[in-house]
């Protein structure tokens, strides 16, 4: 395979669900040749991960979903937590290896669309196409030339931004002893974790079984932690919070999604794009990316099918990304305590509400709302000096 019409750069969730797309019963009519691009095993592979989004009743991955919950909580560092059901919406967890198999099976059913393992070293654009320079599986030298390439791997830097979070986080599939989990309610976000000096803390518990759960510690913070800081947050909440008791530690995952304002570029050349989270897929003030990489590559197949140039959208509307940057200025400058401002959000707001506006479905009138149950002052200041700040490139040390 030397010249395809479509070349996807990375097999993680976007690269995925793109060639899902493009490999669908609509394309069997007009095929088009189709390279989905693979890390061979080693770094530059996606790890395996878990993803999660909420949508209503069924959905088009529902044969790779592993649970599905249609109750939250959440629980403030004091008081009692807040429970609700979230109907018609559902809370989907995806593990990474299923969806793979799921994609996979459909890729096999479609000649077209091919998977090539080997290691991208660049992306020439040009004018009618784009050369993409690989390494196989041989390490010999390769060009594959393509009339479109859509890049889903992660930047090598971010872009700079007025304010830069990192939600990152360690999470355990756990196995207790005793039953300790509701299969029914899914805990997003549990404060009862020791917050740190700038950003917030949480712990997540998505139950599988009465004995089972994917059991996180999350942070909103500038710096990511050391892997044993990791591990200690989750003895901790594992035992001193949630008192589990004696468990079976069966697989780990740990991740790091930033949470920016910085504008992502989707279009690198006139033929070469870019997906998923590298193309602005994360909501900036929840790090969700899946249900987001949806819309973009849902719009991408339609224009590829009808004939139209295949510029991937915004997956969040221009008010979404103002709102959000100002809930990440607020947080990052210490003027809002995110623990309390979250409660008062889930407190105040009923569920399926306010997962509608995290994932930027509300209109103006109920965003402006919502917005009535975040601390005004603080969230106002930091809406007047956002225009005056100048965006730095964000700092790793």
């Amino acid at each position: 395979m030397h010249e395809v019409d479509v070349a996807i750069v990375g097999a993680g969730a976007a690269g995925l669900s793109l060639a899902h797309r493009l490999s669908g019963p609509r394309f069997r009519a007009r095929p088009r040749t189709v390279a989905l691009i693979d890390a061979p095993p080693g770094p530059l592979r996606p790890p395996r991960r878990t993803w999660c989004f909420w949508e209503p009743g069924p959905g088009r991955f529902d044969a790779a979903v592993t649970a599905s919950w249609q109750r939250l909580r959440t629980r403030p560092r004091t008081g009692p937590p807040v429970e609700g059901d979230i109907a018609p919406l559902r809370y989907k967890m995806i593990r990474s290896d299923a969806f793979e198999a799921l994609v996979a099976g459909q890729l096999a059913r479609h000649p077209a669309v091919r998977r090539l393992e080997a290691t991208v070293e660049a992306v020439e654009d040009g004018h009618l196409g784009a050369r993409v320079h690989l390494r196989d599986d041989q390490d010999r030298p390769r060009v594959l030339r393509a009339r479109w390439v859509f890049d889903s791997r992660p930047l090598g830097s971010l872009p700079a931004a007025r304010t830069t979070l990192l939600q990152h986080f360690h999470g355990c599939f756990v196995r207790t002893s005793r039953p300790a989990f509701d299969p029914a309610t899914a805990d997003l976000m549990d404060f009862r974790t020791p917050q740190p000096a700038r950003g917030l803390s949480f712990g997540y518990v998505l139950p599988l079984t009465p004995h089972e759960a994917l059991v996180e510690y999350t942070e909103f913070s500038p710096r990511v932690l050391r892997p044993t800081q990791y591990e200690a947050a989750v003895g901790h909440y594992t035992t001193a919070v949630l008192g589990l008791g004696e468990l079976e530690v069966v697989s780990t995952e740990t991740g790091v999604i930033p949470m920016t304002d910085a504008p992502l570029t989707r279009q690198t050349g006139a033929s070469v794009f870019r997906i998923g989270a590298a193309g602005g897929a994360t909501r900036p003030a929840t790090g969700y990316t899946f249900a987001g990489l949806q819309r973009q590559t849902r719009a991408v197949a339609a224009a590829l099918h009808q004939g139209r140039r295949p510029v991937p959208p915004p997956a969040h509307s221009a008010r979404s990304r103002a709102m959000d940057a100002v809930l990440l200025r607020a947080l990052d400058s210490g003027r809002v305590e995110g623990p309390e401002l979250f409660a008062r959000l889930f407190a105040g707001v009923p569920l399926g509400r306010l997962l509608r506006f995290l994932d930027g479905r509300t209109r103006l009138h109920q965003d402006l709302a919502i917005g009535l149950r975040t601390p005004m002052a603080p969230m106002l200041r930091s809406a007047l000096e956002l225009p005056f700040l100048p965006r730095r490139p964000y700092d790793r040390t």
